[in-house]
C-alpha cells in the first residue's frame, strides 16, 4: 500500500528526543509511505515514490496529515466495575487520600475486580482498548494492580495476553502487585511486600516463562508513594524483580517526593511516571540518565489539582519526557491520547509539535519499543494514522472530539471512520 499526498507526513525520524530537542517532527510536504508485509519499506515525496512504484496499490491522503500510531507508556486497562461515587465525593472537597482511608480509590477497584468472571473482566477491558484504538492509539503498556493477590493478579495478566492476542491494539504488560496495599493487609504493609517478593513475583516469572510466543518478562511497576509503599520498600521490590530479570518502572512524586525518582535513575528503570513533585536535584538526575519521564495530565486534571508536572523543568534538564494518560477507573478514565496532547499544551506547557513527540517516539522509548513503533522510518512496523486535518498543530488546538479518519495497524486499515 502507497499512501501519497500527504498534505504534512509526519516521521518523527531519529532517537528519541531528549530536551529542547523535543519537537523534531520531520515533516515531508506531500509526503508517501510504502508500506509491504506490515513494515514501512520507503518514505519520501509523492512524486517520488509514486514514480518509484507505480504499481503498488494506493490510498489518497491529499489534504491530511499521515503521522505515527500514538503510543500510551502508562495505563491501568484491565479492570472490573467503576468509581462514580467517587467523583461526587472528589468533587464535595474529598482528597484523593482521604478517598483511599476510607476505604475507596484502588481498593474500591480491587474489590470489583476479584468478584469479576473472566468474561466480564474481558468484556469491559476490551470496549476501553477498542476506544483507545479509535482515537489513534496503536500501541498500549497496560498494568495490572487491580487483585492485589496472586491468583487475580495472573488473571490479569492473561486478559491482557488474550486481548493483545486478539488485536488489533498492541498491549504492553506490566506487572503492578504493589500497586497498593489490600484490605486483608491493612496496618501489615511489610507482610505484603514480603508477599509481593517471596510469592507474586516467583509466580509471575514462572507463569510469564510458560507462555511461549513473549520474547521478554513484562515490566514491574511499584507506587511508592504516600499511602502505598515508602521509599525502602519500594526499592526492596525492585531490587526483587530486578534479580528475577524483570525491567522496571515507578510511580513516583505523585503527591510527595519520597526520594522515587532517585531510586529510578539508581536501578536503571526504563521510566519514572507521575513525577508532579519531584524535586530539581531528581530532575537533573532523571535528565542524566536512559530512564524517561513520563507526565500523565489527565490525572491532576481529574484531580482539579493545579500541580502537573513541571515539565518545561525536565526539558531544560535535558531530559526525556514521554507523555500517557493513566487510564484508570478513578480520576482518569481518559481514553484518548489526542486529549492528552491537548491537555499538555495547556498545563504542561509544550507546544503541539512537542506533545506529538513526546506521545510517539518518547512515549515507545518509555516501553523500549523505540527500534519498532513510534515514528515512519524503513524497517519499523507500519503503524500509521491518517487525519482529518492538514495541520499538525490541530491536535493540540482542538480537544473533545477525534481528528483520526484512518487507523493502520502493522500495515493494516483496522480503523476507518467516515467523514
Amino acid at each position: 500500500m502507497l499512501i501519497h499526498s500527504a498534505a504534512q507526513l509526519l516521521t518523527l525520524a531519529g532517537a528519541p528526543q531528549r530536551g529542547h530537542e523535543l519537537g523534531r517532527l520531520e515533516i515531508i510536504p506531500d509526503g508517501a509511505v510504502l508500506i509491504e508485509d506490515g513494515t514501512i519499506s520507503a518514505i519520501g515525496t509523492s512524486t517520488t515514490l509514486t514514480t518509484r512504484y507505480p504499481n503498488a496499490p494506493r490510498l489518497d491522503a491529499s489534504g491530511k496529515v499521515v503521522m505515527p500510531g500514538l503510543v500510551d507508556p502508562h495505563t491501568h486497562l484491565v479492570w472490573a466495575g467503576d468509581r462514580a461515587k467517587e467523583f461526587e465525593m472528589r468533587i464535595a472537597g474529598k482528597t484523593y487520600l482521604e478517598i483511599m482511608a476510607a476505604g475507596g480509590g484502588i481498593n474500591a477497584t480491587v474489590q470489583a475486580t476479584r468478584q469479576a468472571d473472566t468474561e466480564t473482566l474481558l468484556a469491559q477491558t476490551r470496549a476501553r482498548a477498542a476506544t483507545l484504538l479509535r482515537n489513534g492509539t496503536t500501541t498500549a503498556e497496560a498494568k495490572t494492580g487491580y487483585g492485589l493477590e496472586t491468583a487475580a493478579e495472573l488473571r490479569q495478566l492473561q486478559a491482557l495476553l488474550s486481548l493483545d492476542r486478539e488485536g488489533p491494539l498492541e498491549i504492553i504488560p506490566t506487572f503492578m502487585g504493589a500497586h497498593a496495599v489490600p484490605p486483608e493487609y491493612a496496618g501489615n504493609t511489610a507482610g505484603y511486600v514480603e508477599l509481593v517478593c517471596q510469592e507474586m513475583l516467583p509466580a509471575v516469572h514462572r507463569w510469564w516463562t510458560d507462555q511461549s510466543t513473549w520474547r521478554s518478562l513484562p515490566f514491574m511497576d511499584v507506587f511508592c508513594e504516600t499511602g502505598a509503599f515508602d521509599l525502602a520498600q519500594s526499592r526492596r521490590i525492585l531490587e526483587a524483580a530486578q534479580t528475577l530479570g524483570f525491567p522496571l518502572k515507578i510511580h513516583a512524586d505523585e503527591f510527595a517526593s519520597l526520594g522515587g525518582a532517585h531510586l529510578a535513575v539508581e536501578l536503571g528503570a526504563v521510566s519514572a511516571e507521575h513525577l508532579v513533585k519531584t524535586p530539581p536535584k531528581d530532575i537533573e538526575a532523571l535528565a542524566h540518565s536512559n530512564t524517561v519521564a513520563v507526565a500523565l495530565p489527565p490525572t491532576p486534571f481529574g484531580l482539579a489539582d493545579p500541580n502537573h508536572m513541571p515539565a518545561r523543568a525536565f526539558l531544560q534538564a535535558g531530559g526525556l519526557l514521554a507523555i500517557a494518560s493513566d487510564l484508570n477507573p478513578g480520576p482518569a478514565w481518559c481514553e484518548s491520547m489526542q486529549f492528552v496532547i491537548a491537555l499538555a499544551c495547556r498545563y504542561l506547557r509544550l507546544t503541539p509539535a512537542q506533545a506529538i513527540a513526546a506521545a510517539t517516539i518518547n512515549a515507545a522509548a518509555a516501553i523500549q519499543r523505540k527500534d519498532q513503533i513510534g515514528s515512519l522510518e524503513p524497517g519499523k512496523q507500519a503503524d500509521l494514522l491518517i487525519l482529518n486535518t492538514a495541520d499538525y498543530r490541530h491536535l493540540g488546538y482542538r480537544f473533545g472530539g477525534n481528528l483520526v479518519k484512518t487507523v493502520i495497524k502493522r500495515g493494516k486499515i483496522v480503523i476507518d471512520h467516515s467523514e
